[in-house]
C-alpha cells in the first residue's frame, strides 16, 4: 500500500513546483528578452513596423473613379477603416479574436485555454488578430514546421504583436490586418476580395457576404466559394452564428441570411481579364518610359515597381465608353468573321501565301521556345506538323482542340482583327480603347503600337488644303483619270473602282469616296502641303510629300487618325491625345501629371466646312448606313476608308464631343475579303462605331449631346450651300454677259 503524503511532502511537493513554474516564467522572460535583443535574429524596428513592406497593386483609376484594372504581383489593394463595413469587422472580431479590443496583442487567457485543448487533442489556432498580423507582415518564410522554429516564431510574434499594439490604435491593427491577408484568387486584402468575390467595395459588403469572405482566411482553397462552394457555405453560416452569439446581429437576422446563397459575381483577377487590357498594356509601358526619362524615383532613389508599390494610375477612359466600345466589337465582330469565312468558300486562300505562313510560323511563340530549345528546323518542322492540343480562340470562347500547330497558324492568318479608339476633341482625352480582339491570345496593341494603310480616310487631308486655298465644297471639276507629273519619277495616274461619270461638287466628290477628284485636288494644292497638314494634325508616321497620300497611300496608327479628325470637330486645334491625369503614390502624393497642350492647326472656319463636308459622306454618302441601316440620326460626320484588295476597312466618325475611329483587317495585309461589297470600310468597320454610339446617346449620365456643330461666330465666308453657290455662280455669269466678258 501506498503510504499517505505528509504534510511536509505536500509543501515540499508545491515547492518545487512553484520552482519549476517560476524558472519556466524566468526562462521565458530571458527568452522574450533574447529575441528582444536580436539573438535568434533580428525583429522589426520602429520604423519598419510604421512602414510594414507588403506587395500592393497599383490601381488604373478611370474619370468616374472607377478601378480600371491593377498591376501586381499581389493583387492588393489598401483601404481606410472607414471604407469598410462593419459587418467584415464584426465578422472576424467574432470568428478569430472575440476578446480583440481587450488584450493587448497576447490573449493569455485564450492561449492557455488552447494549451488545454491541444493537451487532450483538440487542436485549436490561439494567435490573436495582432499576432496573425505581425505574422502576415514580417515572417517572409510562412508559418514554421520545425517545432524549435515555430516555437521561436511563437515568441517573435508576440513581441511584435505587443510593438504593434503600443504605436496603433485597434482599429489601425484591423484595416492593417485586412488589407494584408491572402484571400485566394489572387485577392490579397479586403478591398480586392471585394471586387474579385462580389463585383463591389469593402464598405458595401452585406453580412452574408462578410461572412463568406472571412470564411476563406480559415483555408482558402478548402474554403473557397469559387472551388468548394458547399463548404464555404457552410463556414459562412457558422460565421453567422459566431456574429449572432456575440450580439452583432440578431437571431431573426441570422435566420433570414443562412438561407441566402453565396450569391457570388467573381471576376478574376489576372491581368488578361477585366476591360481595356489592351490600354493597360500601353498605360504600363508608358508611365515606366517617364519614370524613367523623368527620373522619378521613390524617397530612397530606388525606381518605382508598379507592381508592388501601389500606385494609383488616374486616366481619362470612361468606363461606360470602354464598356461600350467592346460590347460592339464583340456583337459585329463575330457576325463580319462568318462573313469573311463564308467568301472563300470554295477557294483555297492559302495559295500562293506559302511565304505569309512561313513567316507566321517563325514570328510565332511556339517556333521561338522550340528555337530556345536547342530544336534543328527539321525537328521544328516535324513539331508544327504533328497534332497537339491547342486553345484556339473563336467568337464563341476558347476551344480545346487536336490540331497541328502549322494549321493554327493558317486559321490565325484568316482571323479578323479589329481596333478602335474614342476621344474627346474639346480636352484630348481619351475615352475608350480597344486594341484588338482578345489580349489573351493577341497581345499587340493595334490602336497605337500598330500601323496600317489609312486609304480614303486620307481624303480629308486633301480637301482640307483645297478649301485653306478658296475651294468651295460646292466647285464642281470632271470626274476623269488625272495623272500628275512627279519630279525624278514616274508620272502618278490613280486608279478608280466605282467611278460617278459626269461633273461633280468636292462635296459630292468626297462623300462618295471618288479618288480621281481627289486626285484632281492634289494636283491643285500639292503634295507637300497636304503632308504639312497632316503632320500639323499630329500624324507622327511618315507621310511622304507623294501625290499618292491623296488617297491613303502612308500607314498611321488609330490613336493618331483619331486625334487627327478632333481637329475638325475641335474649331481647327489638334489636341494630342491624352489618357493620363495624374500618378500617384500609395500615400496620394502626385508623382506626375499631364495636361493637353492646344496646337492650332487650321483656319476654325476651314474646320466648320470640313464637318459640313463630313456630314455630307454620312447624309449622302458611303457613310448612309449610320442612320439608314443603324438609326443613328445624330448629326455625325464620317468617313469611310477602304485599301487595296480590300485588306483595311476604316470608318472615322466625328461629333462635337466625341471623335472615334475603327479599323479591322486581317493580321496579315495578303489575307483580305475577295469583293469591295463585302469588305469596304462601310461593312467592316461603320457597323462597330455605329454599335458604340447607339450605346453612348443611351446612356443620358454621359451627356454626350445629339447637337450639331457650332458655326464661328465670326460667320462662314466659303459658300458651302451649293444652292447658294449656284445663285451665287449665276449672278456672276449674268453680270459677265452684261460687261461683255
Amino acid at each position: 500500500m501506498n503510504k499517505p503524503l505528509s504534510q511536509a511532502d505536500i509543501r515540499r511537493y508545491n515547492f518545487n513546483l512553484w520552482k519549476i513554474l517560476i524558472g519556466a516564467l524566468l526562462i521565458f522572460a530571458l527568452f522574450i528578452v533574447a529575441i528582444g535583443f536580436g539573438v535568434f535574429g533580428e525583429l522589426p524596428s520602429f520604423r519598419d513596423i510604421e512602414h510594414p513592406k507588403s506587395n500592393q497593386a497599383s490601381e488604373i483609376v478611370t474619370d468616374d473613379g472607377r478601378v480600371l484594372g491593377t498591376y501586381f504581383i499581389q493583387n492588393r489593394s489598401n483601404v481606410a477603416y472607414s471604407e469598410i463595413s462593419p459587418n467584415v469587422i464584426n465578422a472576424l472580431i467574432a470568428t478569430e479574436d472575440i476578446r480583440f479590443l481587450e488584450h493587448s496583442g497576447i490573449d493569455f487567457k485564450r492561449t492557455f485555454t488552447i494549451v488545454l485543448y491541444n493537451l487532450i487533442g483538440k487542436k485549436q489556432g490561439g494567435s490573436t488578430i495582432t499576432q496573425q498580423l505581425a505574422l502576415n507582415l514580417f515572417s517572409e518564410e510562412g508559418r514554421q514546421r520545425n517545432i524549435f522554429k515555430r516555437m521561436l516564431q511563437k515568441f517573435k510574434e508576440w513581441v511584435i504583436a505587443v510593438k504593434l499594439e503600443r504605436n496603433y490604435t485597434k482599429e489601425e491593427i484591423i484595416v492593417m490586418y485586412l488589407n494584408t491577408v491572402d484571400f485566394g484568387n489572387q485577392a490579397f486584402g479586403i478591398k480586392s476580395a471585394a471586387r474579385v468575390y462580389y463585383n463591389t467595395t469593402p464598405d458595401k459588403l452585406t453580412v452574408p457576404q462578410s461572412a463568406t469572405l472571412i470564411g476563406i482566411l480559415k483555408g482558402i482553397t478548402r474554403y473557397s466559394p469559387t472551388r468548394n462552394p458547399d463548404r464555404a457555405f457552410a463556414r459562412r453560416n457558422t460565421i453567422m452564428g459566431l456574429m449572432a452569439d456575440a450580439g452583432f446581429i440578431t437571431s431573426q437576422q441570422y435566420n433570414k441570411d443562412k438561407e441566402q446563397p453565396l450569391g457570388l459575381q467573381f471576376n478574376a483577377a489576372t491581368v488578361n481579364e477585366g476591360i481595356a487590357p489592351y490600354f493597360r498594356a500601353v498605360l504600363k509601358s508608358d508611365i515606366k518610359k517617364i519614370f524613367e526619362e523623368r527620373s522619378i524615383t521613390k524617397p530612397d532613389g530606388t525606381p518605382y515597381d508598379l507592381d508592388r508599390d501601389g500606385l494609383r494610375i488616374i486616366t481619362t477612359i470612361n468606363y461606360d465608353m470602354q464598356v461600350y466600345a467592346e460590347e460592339a466589337q464583340k456583337e459585329y465582330m463575330k457576325e463580319l468573321q462568318a462573313s469573311f469565312i463564308k467568301s472563300w468558300k470554295g477557294r483555297n486562300p492559302f495559295k500562293g501565301k506559302e511565304l505569309q505562313i512561313e513567316m507566321g510560323i517563325k514570328r510565332s511563340d511556339r517556333y521561338k521556345a522550340l528555337q530556345l530549345e536547342g530544336k534543328s528546323e527539321e525537328e521544328i518542322r516535324q513539331d508544327f506538323n504533328t497534332p497537339t492540343k491547342l486553345s484556339i480562340f473563336t467568337w464563341k470562347g476558347n476551344i480545346d482542340t487536336l490540331m497541328k500547330p502549322i494549321d493554327s497558324v493558317r486559321y490565325y492568318k484568316m482571323l479578323l482583327r479589329n481596333a478602335m479608339m474614342a476621344m474627346d476633341p474639346q480636352t484630348g482625352y481619351v475615352k475608350a480603347w480597344v486594341g484588338g480582339i482578345n489580349y489573351e491570345h493577341f497581345k499587340y496593341d493595334q490602336v497605337k503600337m500598330g500601323t496600317r494603310q489609312v486609304g480614303s480616310t486620307a481624303k480629308p487631308f486633301t480637301y482640307t488644303v483645297a478649301v485653306e486655298n478658296g475651294y468651295s465644297p460646292c466647285f464642281t471639276v470632271l470626274n476623269e483619270p488625272v495623272t500628275i507629273e512627279v519630279p525624278g519619277s514616274q508620272p502618278w495616274t490613280p486608279r478608280s473602282s466605282g467611278t460617278v461619270p459626269g461633273y461633280l461638287t468636292l462635296q459630292k466628290g468626297l462623300a462618295l469616296s471618288q479618288n480621281y477628284i481627289a486626285a484632281y485636288l492634289m494636283k491643285q494644292v500639292g503634295p507637300t502641303a497636304v503632308a504639312t497638314l497632316a503632320k500639323k494634325m499630329g500624324i507622327t508616321s511618315e507621310v511622304p510629300a507623294y501625290p499618292s497620300i491623296a488617297l491613303g497611300s502612308f500607314d498611321a496608327s488609330v490613336y493618331d487618325m483619331v486625334g487627327a479628325y478632333s481637329t475638325f470637330a475641335n474649331k481647327g486645334v489638334w489636341t494630342k491625345p491624352t489618357y493620363i491625369l495624374r500618378i500617384e503614390d500609395k500615400n496620394g502624393v502626385v508623382l506626375h501629371t499631364e495636361k493637353p497642350i492646344p496646337v492650332p492647326a487650321m483656319n476654325e472656319e476651314v474646320a466648320y466646312v470640313m464637318t459640313r463636308m463630313l456630314r455630307g459622306v454620312v447624309t449622302n454618302g458611303t457613310g448612309w448606313r449610320l442612320a439608314g441601316r443603324y438609326g443613328v440620326k445624330a448629326p455625325i460626320g464620317g468617313k469611310t476608308g477602304t485599301t487595296q484588295n480590300n485588306s483595311d476597312g476604316w470608318f472615322m466618325g466625328i461629333t462635337p464631343q466625341l471623335v472615334a475611329g475603327v479599323w479591322t483587317g486581317c493580321e496579315d495585309r495578303a489575307f483580305h475579303f475577295t469583293s469591295t461589297a463585302q469588305g469596304d470600310g462601310a461593312t467592316t468597320a461603320l457597323p462597330i462605331f455605329a454599335g458604340f454610339m447607339k450605346r453612348v446617346y443611351a446612356n443620358p449620365k454621359l451627356k454626350i449631346s445629339q447637337a450639331d456643330f457650332e458655326p464661328p461666330k465670326n460667320g462662314v465666308s466659303i459658300i458651302y450651300d451649293c444652292n447658294q453657290y449656284q445663285q451665287q455662280q449665276d449672278q456672276t455669269t449674268e453680270l459677265d454677259e452684261k460687261l461683255g466678258f
